[in-house]
């Protein structure tokens, strides 16, 4: 198996940046709330992913939860190192704004927390706001304590 990349300050704002750059595709004509992830493979690859709402509210996809199931599409789920996740209203052309950190929501902890064991490593989330430079730093345990995954079903690593 592959080494995980070093999660340094270099990393952290590459998949910030990515993130970002992946919020400005997010469709979200309802909530005007843009997110965007990137995920980082175990070989240094990224895979990003932009929130996708829909008129029947329930059916919206996180931004978190489309990069993740792009992964695994690519069969690359039990690769994910880390998540950069990043969020702001939109203005009028659509770009995301703000200062606030955003962080997954419940279903993504739970979608983040598969792909963490199912890999066998404890995934590192950067949550960062759409502008600006402050980013928090946690991993699946932190922000998912006890969590319910494939390992209670006998499924994983």
């Amino acid at each position: 198996m592959n080494e995980a990349p070093v999660l340094d300050d270099v990393m952290r704002d590459r998949l910030v940046g990515a993130a970002r750059t992946a919020a400005l595709n997010a469709h979200a004509p309802y909530s005007r709330f843009g997110v965007g992830a990137a995920v980082l493979l175990i070989d240094g690859s990224v895979v990003t992913g932009a929130n996708f709402e829909n008129a029947s509210y329930g059916l919206s996809l996180c931004a978190e939860t489309v990069a993740l199931a792009t992964a695994s599409s690519a069969g690359r789920l039990r690769d994910v190192a880390a998540i950069a996740v990043i969020g702001g209203a939109m203005d009028s052309g659509g770009v995301p704004r703000g200062l606030a950190v955003v962080g997954p929501c419940g279903r993504c902890r739970q979608v983040i927390n598969e792909a963490a064991q199912m890999g066998g490593r404890d995934v590192t989330i950067w949550c960062a706001a759409a502008e600006g430079d402050e980013v928090e730093r946690y991993t699946v345990a932190d922000l998912l304590p006890h969590a319910f995954g494939p390992a209670d079903l006998g499924i994983g690593v």
